[in-house]
């Protein structure tokens, strides 16, 4: 039922634009005043949710330790998994992002037909994960074309590095068959796996879905409906330039994917998928465990008016005595 209420409302939003434009002829909403607005979503909630999580007090060093903190001399530390310095952190924090050390190292745990508790190692997530954010990081760049001109050479080269198998006319790049492959792995996880299927809301399956769409629709668009590129590089320039031009003859298909990537920059900055900003803001990751060498001491406790035994014992010292309670002073 959560799956099928977020398939709903994609289907909804394909519904949207293509009564929009397909019927209704309103190519400039899609393809001008849409865009402008995500832009305008995304970059405001963006900024708010990184200013709002960078302002939260973090009074202590927090970071999720694996292994041996550093102690004597003679005890070899963990320097990326324990890390007590700003360059091990940087160590650390290249290695979750760029490689997912953590999802790496996570484990599963089954119950035997012996009904026996066992711990495996769960190595398909971490590739689907892998796969998913690196293809989507090379779809961006090739992307960037669009906007630049001229086209700087550094792109071509990723270009041409992601389009080495030259199997189709147009190039076949490997980054949108491993995108679909990642993407269709994590919904299926979610269907497969009752854990995961307990604790999935509607919002986890329409950010899927909804990066589902894109995918599907510009692989489409790229292999099949073949849109001319150049009418949608000058739109693409004209929105960066201020100075929009609606392409002409581009095609129901491209206002379709260009509607579902707005509203996925749209949803960003609400959804989960805005950890790609609190990875670097995580206290648990960011802060080196130096808790040994330096005495940290929150900076947000307020100021406490303190009453000390003797204080107390001058206060009631005269009932004290009617009471026959010797004290201290005495």
């Amino acid at each position: 039922m959560r799956a099928l209420i977020a398939l709903i409302a994609v289907a909804a939003l394909l519904g949207l634009v293509y009564a929009g434009v397909g019927l209704a002829g309103q190519e400039t909403l899609f393809g001008i005043v849409i865009p402008y607005i995500a832009i305008a979503v995304f970059l405001t909630g963006l900024v708010y949710r990184v200013l709002l999580w960078a302002g939260a007090p973090v009074p202590f060093r927090i970071p999720t330790t694996c292994g041996q903190q550093k102690t004597l001399p003679w005890i070899e530390p963990a320097r990326l998994d324990n890390p007590s310095s700003f360059v091990g952190v940087l160590g650390r924090m290249a290695l979750e992002v760029l490689f997912f050390r953590s999802l790496f190292r996570n484990t599963r745990f089954a119950m035997t037909p012996s009904q026996r508790l066992v711990y495996q190692s769960d190595k398909l997530l971490w590739a689907a994960a892998l796969a998913f954010h690196w293809s989507f990081l090379l779809i961006f760049l090739r992307h960037l074309r669009f906007f630049l001109e001229p086209v700087p050479g550094w792109l071509t080269a990723v270009e041409a590095w992601d389009g080495f198998f030259q199997l189709t006319a147009p190039t076949f790049f490997a980054s949108d068959a491993l995108i679909l492959a990642a993407l269709l792995f994590l919904l299926g996880r979610r269907f497969l796996n009752a854990q995961v299927r307990y604790i999935s809301l509607p919002a986890d399956y329409f950010a899927l879905f909804v990066l589902l769409a894109v995918a599907i629709s510009g692989v489409l668009m790229r292999y099949v409906t073949k849109v001319d590129l150049v009418p949608v590089k000058e739109l693409s320039v004209g929105l960066v330039t201020l100075n929009p031009i609606l392409p002409a003859g581009a095609g129901l298909p491209f206002y379709i994917h260009l509607f579902f990537v707005c509203v996925l920059f749209a949803y960003f900055p609400f959804s989960k998928l805005m950890h790609l900003g609190g990875v670097f803001l995580s206290p648990t990751r960011n802060l080196a465990n130096n808790n040994r060498a330096r005495r940290h001491v929150n900076p947000w406790n307020p100021e406490v008016e303190v009453h000390t035994y003797e204080q107390w014992e001058e206060e009631f010292h005269d009932k004290l005595k009617a009471a026959g309670i010797a004290t201290e002073r005495e």
